[in-house]
């Protein structure tokens, strides 16, 4: 969709991403490598009990799925930033189910505009465990923009 096509409070359910035990560990062991998401001897002695995920890999599998059903497809032009919070520890085998909402909107010349996209992640207890801000530059339809 064009930037112009958009609203604030437009939002899309994700499909959801299941957090699988192996695919955690090699994440882990290649990009996060501490003991609380490899060593399972260690996470026993932790508050949390057992091995949790990375945060960006718990972020990366919604994302993922987020970007089927992608607001923007072919009017993207580029990501600006994104803000990830963990709200609380996902585990293997959690089942993340998501929703993604626009919530800001700004016009930044007459080609593009600037999109933030808050998505909201919450596992299978209904807990949320993570909340991300993303910003999108977008391109303006300049034949709407004319005919409207």
């Amino acid at each position: 969709m064009y930037f112009n096509e958009l609203k604030v409070g437009m939002s899309v359910d994700i499909e959801p991403a299941v957090i699988e035990k192996q695919k955690m560990l090699d994440f882990a062991r290649e990009y996060d490598n501490i003991p609380l998401h490899t060593d399972e001897n260690y996470a026993k002695n932790t508050p949390f009990g057992k091995l949790i995920a990375p945060g960006v890999m718990s972020f990366m599998s919604v994302w993922a799925k987020y970007l089927e059903v992608d607001f923007f497809g072919e009017e993207l032009l580029a990501g600006k930033s994104t803000k990830i919070e963990w709200i609380k520890p996902v585990f293997a085998g959690d089942k993340l189910t998501s929703k993604a909402t626009i919530t800001k909107l700004t016009p930044r010349n007459d080609k593009n505009g600037l999109v933030e996209v808050t998505i909201e992640a919450y596992n299978q207890n209904g807990e949320l465990v993570l909340t991300d801000v993303t910003e999108a530059i977008v391109k303006i339809d300049k034949n709407a923009k004319k005919d409207g």
